[in-house]
């Protein structure tokens, strides 16, 4: 049985409503543990050194928060890049631009920075996504907005995008969430409780952008790329 599109919209509102109210309640000691552990995971499993383009988003108070995340990439030398709502009309719905001190909040209270953005989302590297919910498949859960989706439709289009990662608290792990035809899938998903590798092929943006590679190797081949000396 397949869902009509009204009702996989009211699957998902009836799931987000319930995963965003479990998030809203993890204690704050709890929020910085899994913050701090979440960030240590993405430094020994992913390439966040100096040649590395990340975009990564600013939190919000009931998200996994990245201040950690950002510290730590950035002490390894990364480039970083925060996401900003494009104008309408605009090819991708979201740009990313480089991250510095000049910031504002936008229509839903998220800090997002000023300046020129990068020409080509799909220049970036490794994108770290929020979410409400995911699956093993990669199935990702927003907020509805479909910002991430339409932005990275555009690499996909291409046949090759950035390393898709969401971060997570694990009781935001679903046994499935029922996939819409817009839906870009992740490749892993980092938790308090470990890496999830998840279970797709992923195209990367290393060397023939045609080569598909499979998890593990699309690591590799991106630490290559990003860094040949190691």
């Amino acid at each position: 049985m397949t869902l009509t599109d009204c009702q996989l919209q009211s699957s998902r509102a009836s799931l987000r409503a319930e995963l965003r109210g479990a998030r809203r309640a993890v204690p704050a000691p709890q929020r910085r543990r899994a913050a701090h552990h979440v960030a240590l995971l993405a430094a020994r499993a992913l390439p966040l050194w100096h040649a590395c383009r990340i975009g990564v988003y600013a939190a919000l108070p009931e998200e996994l928060d990245t201040h950690a995340l950002i510290a730590l990439a950035r002490r390894q030398g990364a480039r970083l890049y925060l996401p900003r709502i494009a104008d309408r009309g605009a090819r991708c719905a979201l740009q990313f631009v480089p991250m510095g001190p000049r910031t504002r909040r936008n229509r839903f209270g998220i800090a997002e920075p000023r300046g020129p953005a990068l020409p080509d989302v799909c220049a970036l590297h490794i994108i770290f996504l929020p979410l409400v919910g995911f699956d093993r498949r990669g199935t990702r859960l927003g907020m509805g907005g479909g910002y991430y989706d339409r932005t990275l439709a555009v690499c996909r289009s291409r046949g090759h995008r950035p390393l898709l990662v969401g971060l997570a608290f694990s009781l935001q792990q679903c046994a499935y969430i029922a996939r819409a035809a817009h839906d870009v899938p992740l490749d892993m998903v980092i938790t308090e409780r470990g890496i999830i590798r998840c279970t797709h092929p992923v195209r990367m943006p290393c060397g023939n952008a045609q080569t598909a590679y499979m998890r593990d190797e699309s690591v590799h081949a991106l630490r290559r790329r990003t860094n040949p000396q190691r």
